[in-house]
């Protein structure tokens, strides 16, 4: 168990960097930047520091590779603001901040020939893996090695089980918990349909937490139908939701198959909402009728229409570097790279063990939440966003 300790505040005052960074027409130069050493897989630091190496690990290529694309050029946006800002002070030297990405194709196999890359490349802290069942297939040997994990987006219980692995996201029962509260008590569906993924830890974790909490709150799952990752048909078990008396549908998987089935649920003529968990995030770029999920409501940590100031140079700085608008892998990313910074400040070292120590004592002001913390058992402490499609765009929720 890890120890917790008393809990200090550090700022970083990402939007006053990003500012710098994009200013003097300086974007399109650093787009090239990137093109060149995406193909490496790294992120050059500036010459002459003493250099701090994150192994970041996700799916580059494959079904899930827009998740590591986004969670690695979040990285590479934070990565610039540090070294553009002097780098991290860690004791009596600064360390400006390198990553070496390897990509495991969302595969636990491919996960741990992934670990072992960045590992041999000298990887002093791991910024991953993206998904759940391959941040659980390298928890273990993160452990053996006493390196400091944190994993922007795998969500199962299991990637934190060990004491130096953390996580930026939200676990998937809370956010089964948290769908389930807004379904009932918000939105006052009382009956609700559940369609889930029975291959995915992340899915099936999400859907067992959220009937539970339905059935507390005084709801009923009038149907709980599964599907297998890769299938396209969903006709068979939007047949059996159609037949019953169902409020809503909780589809609490990515959104590729989210695509799949809002379209074919409307194409049999089904009207009923749909609630979605945070894999829902991106659909509105894989979806070619905007309207059959127009109306949908999905949680999230990260709105890129936010106002806030350190949304919006996030947002300006990633557009300009990469010509597409940052989701919330990219912004869990982000918020990955600043919080092993913030570890190695209050350490005062780059040794492991101080790493994975100070975590439980650092703050850091984030694009997912304002003051995120850590408990001891790797969990973040931030508040949740639910976003709402309307008139084919993503809005807040109100």
């Amino acid at each position: 168990m890890k120890k917790m300790t008393k809990v200090i505040s550090l700022t970083l005052a990402a939007s006053l960097v990003v500012a710098s960074l994009t200013a003097c027409g300086g974007g399109e130069k650093k787009a090239e930047t990137k093109a060149e050493t995406a193909a490496a897989g790294e992120t050059t630091a500036a010459a002459g520091d003493d250099v701090f190496l994150i192994g970041g690990i996700g799916p580059l290529t494959g079904d899930a590779a827009s998740y590591g694309v986004s969670v690695k050029q979040g990285a590479e946006i934070a990565i610039e603001e540090i070294n553009a800002a002097g780098g991290v002070k860690v004791g009596d030297k600064t360390y400006s901040l390198d990553m070496e990405f390897a990509d495991d194709e969302a595969a636990e196999d491919k996960a741990i020939q992934a670990y072992n890359t960045v590992m041999d490349k000298g990887a002093q802290a791991i910024l991953g893996c993206v998904t759940s069942g391959a941040c659980i297939a390298i928890t273990d040997l993160t452990s053996e090695d006493g390196i400091l994990q944190i994993t922007p987006s795998g969500s199962a219980m299991d990637c934190t089980k060990n004491d130096n692995a953390f996580r930026i996201c939200f676990t998937d029962p809370s956010q089964g918990v948290s769908m389930a509260d807004m379904a009932v008590e918000t939105l006052g569906y009382k009956k609700i349909a559940v369609l889930y993924d029975s291959s995915s830890d992340y899915s099936m974790g999400i859907r067992e937490a959220f009937e539970e909490e339905v059935a507390s709150k005084g709801g009923e799952i009038v149907a709980s139908e599964a599907f297998t990752g890769g299938d396209v048909d969903f006709n068979t078990q939007l047949t059996s939701i159609k037949g019953t008396d169902a409020d809503a549908i909780f589809v609490p998987a990515y959104y590729q198959d989210a695509t799949y089935i809002t379209k074919q649920a409307k194409d049999m003529g089904m009207e009923l909402p749909f609630l979605g968990s945070d894999g829902w995030d991106g659909v509105l770029g894989t979806v070619t009728d905007t309207t059959t999920v127009e109306g949908a409501i999905f949680l999230s940590p990260f709105f890129a229409a936010d106002p806030s100031e350190n949304v919006a140079a996030f947002v300006k700085s990633y557009e300009a570097a990469y010509s597409a608008t940052p989701d919330q892998f990219a912004a869990d990313a982000y918020d990955t790279v600043y919080a092993i910074a913030a570890a190695m400040e209050k350490a005062g070292t780059i040794e492991s063990a101080d790493l994975i120590a100070a975590m439980t004592e650092i703050t850091v002001d984030g694009l997912t939440g304002d003051g995120i913390t850590w408990t001891a058992d790797g969990e973040p402490n931030k508040g949740s966003k639910f976003i709402q499609i309307k008139d084919g765009a993503y809005t807040l929720y109100e």
